[in-house]
């Protein structure tokens, strides 16, 4: 696929996924997509665990039960980072930034490759869930899941909702609405 067609079909899906498992090879092909992505001053910080063990799943998917994706995901990837980030640049981190860099190269990587998937971040940055999940993959305390991405290929089509016109968003030179 085409990665402007990939940019044009992505989009956040929250419903069921077919019986269909998502092979290992394009797991890692994910991941990897991922790995691509920039990093504040290249320190790649993001980390990654892919979860494709049915126990693991079906205790995950219990946690959420009003999100079809996350009930019925053959796969998941869950993106990591350090509890309490390094200063890199100037006294700042770049950890969030660079997990959502990784998370994006992914989500196309994902839509490419014929999956579908959500970001999912709100729901897991609940201490609890966090803290279950992150025992579940054996976590060390020292970091934290910042992102998980639900995985697998789509029961329903859908498409990605209307986005605004370029000039409602984006000018040359100047801010300025029209």
């Amino acid at each position: 696929m085409e990665v402007f067609e990939a940019f044009r079909k992505r989009h956040s899906y929250r419903f069921g996924y077919t019986d269909q498992n998502v092979s290992r090879e394009d797991l890692v092909k994910i991941v990897e997509a991922g790995m691509l992505a920039p990093s504040g001053k290249n320190c790649q910080t993001t980390e990654f665990v892919i979860i494709d063990d049915k126990n693991i799943l079906d205790k995950i998917s219990q946690m959420h039960p009003s999100n079809q994706a996350m009930q019925q995901a053959k796969a998941y990837i869950a993106c990591i980072v350090n509890r309490e980030p390094e200063a890199v640049y100037e006294g700042l981190a770049f950890e969030v930034e660079d997990c959502a860099a990784a998370t994006e190269n992914m989500l196309l990587a994902i839509t490419s490759l014929g999956y579908a998937s959500v970001w999912v971040d709100g729901w897991i940055r609940d201490s609890h869930r966090n803290k279950e999940i992150s025992g579940l993959i054996g976590l060390p305390d020292n970091k934290v899941i910042r992102i998980i991405l639900p995985i697998g290929v789509a029961a329903k089509e859908t498409s990605q909702p209307t986005k605004k016109d370029f000039a409602q968003r984006a000018w040359f030179n100047s801010y300025k609405k029209v």
